[in-house]
């Protein structure tokens, strides 16, 4: 147990268990029990917006299993990862306000709801809603897993403790203060990301010797290290390339990050979170990754990847500055599984049992059965977490990539395209998905590239096409749009 380096940890997560009590009362008070529990009551300013984006996106891959890939391959991997700087422009810009008002005209409190009230269409909604449970499901055992892993190195616990730990710590927070309590701590974890991110790098520069040293070192050991196309050329230019759609434009469709874009309370709010939001992504991607191949040099024979940066934060800096860099992570994993928890749930809750199961349930009865999903999903996600994979980035990648293919072009065009109808809607998705997890199984380089660009390209033009050739049988778009 290294208790100076655990200490600022333990303080942070009572930190933590504080703003979820305290938002507590904003739910047990609210009016409107699912537009509170669910969207904060849309009352995010563009520093909270941004931040929330910020921690909902910088996950464990970000943190733990992005600096180990960076660590076994090089600068290459940093190029990649700096696709992710544009991410929240992208999102809030072509999202933007029209989402914001097309989804308050709807009275749409989940990205389903958007698409129920867009496509008029049951499909639409059943496919939405098994894929987000599937795949986020599969993002949040990554973020389990990371935070287990985090906990198991700092403490010397077995796995399974540290899993169990990190679980409860996350499940009480976010089942009684619901999306507020996600949002604020959102704001302090985003905050702590940037500071840990600043304060590791700067660490290993120093311990290394400085850059040009480092810089000396890798290029001794391999000069393939310092090429951007890693090692043994891992990494074409057609595969670097079309990895920006995975986690750059393609970050429209993830239903955690797009549901942030219908929460800001005005526009101002939104221009100030752009601006923020990609200098905080700049500055956590860029330096997390540098951190990973810079390790090498400081640290080399680290032969487990997700426990590169723990293993780096130790050894470069002292041990209470340690812990509070430690937060960092630990900020990235919570803030992300918060998010995902609140996705699924509501999509169970609101998507699903309010309108299939029981439409005519009392407010009090919504309360009781969102805690009770909440903490269920958790629960089972924590059993799905016991065996955990080596390098979680990969499992945490193929969800993103997943609901992508499902959603980007039901959201997009449904905003912006009168002829977008549920035909065209529902075709995309499912050759989306079908040809994304074919792909995955069995050629995931097919053609030199990501496996999400094809079905991102087949997706649309399935979606144009049967969209024209159905137009005849559906009425006009709703008038919002």
């Amino acid at each position: 147990m290294q208790w100076s380096v655990i200490l600022p940890l333990a303080i942070f997560v009572v930190i933590i268990f504080g703003i979820g009590f305290w938002s507590n009362k904003f739910v047990t008070k609210s009016d409107s029990f699912l537009s509170e529990y669910f969207l904060g009551g849309r009352e995010m300013g563009g520093f909270l917006l941004a931040m929330t984006m910020m921690a909902t996106y910088g996950s464990a891959s970000s943190f733990i299993s992005g600096p180990g890939v960076a660590y076994n391959t090089g600068l290459g991997w940093v190029l990649l990862a700096l696709a992710q700087l544009p991410a929240g422009y992208f999102v809030l810009m072509i999202l933007g306000k029209k989402f914001a008002i097309v989804t308050r005209k709807f009275k749409s409190i989940t990205l389903i709801d958007f698409l129920r009230a867009r496509y008029n269409s049951n499909a639409v909604v059943i496919l939405s809603a098994i894929s987000i449970i599937i795949f986020l499901f599969a993002s949040m055992v990554a973020q389990w897993v990371g935070g287990a892993r985090l906990i198991e190195s700092l403490t010397g616990m077995k796995y399974t403790t540290a899993l169990f730990i990190f679980a409860v710590v996350v499940l009480v927070y976010v089942v009684i203060g619901g999306f507020r309590a996600v949002a604020l701590t959102d704001a302090l974890q985003g905050t702590i990301m940037v500071i840990g991110t600043i304060i590791l790098l700067v660490g290993v520069v120093i311990a290394g010797g400085g850059i040009d040293n480092i810089m000396s070192d890798l290029v001794k050991e391999n000069a393939e290290l310092v090429s951007p196309f890693g090692v043994d050329h891992a990494y074409s230019p057609a595969y670097v390339s079309s990895f920006w759609i995975l986690v750059g434009v393609g970050v429209i469709g993830l239903p955690q990050i797009a549901v942030r874009a219908m929460s800001y309370k005005n526009s101002r709010g939104m221009h100030r979170a752009i601006l923020i939001g990609t200098i905080g992504i700049a500055t956590i991607m860029f330096g997390m990754h540098l951190v990973g191949i810079f390790g090498r040099a400081v640290l080399p024979g680290i032969e487990l990847g997700d426990k590169v940066m723990p293993a780096l934060t130790m050894n470069v800096l002292p041990p209470f500055v340690a812990g509070i860099v430690l937060a960092a992570p630990m900020a990235a994993i919570m803030s992300t599984v918060n998010a995902l928890l609140m996705m699924v749930s509501s999509t169970i809750v609101k998507d699903i049992y309010l309108h299939y199961i029981k439409p005519d349930s009392s407010d009090e009865h919504v309360k009781k059965t969102s805690f009770i999903i909440t903490a269920v999903v958790g629960i089972l996600v924590v059993i799905m977490s016991l065996n955990p994979p080596e390098i979680i980035v990969w499992l945490n990648l193929f969800a993103f990539g997943g609901l992508e293919a499902v959603f980007v072009w039901p959201i997009v065009l449904g905003l912006y395209w009168k002829k977008a109808n549920k035909f065209g809607a529902m075709a995309s998705m499912l050759v989306g998905v079908v040809l994304y997890i074919a792909i995955t199984q069995f050629s995931p380089n097919i053609f030199g590239v990501h496996s999400i660009t094809l079905p991102i390209v087949c997706g649309l033009i399935t979606f144009v096409i049967v969209s024209l050739l159905t137009h005849h049988k559906i009425k006009e778009a709703p008038q919002y749009i």
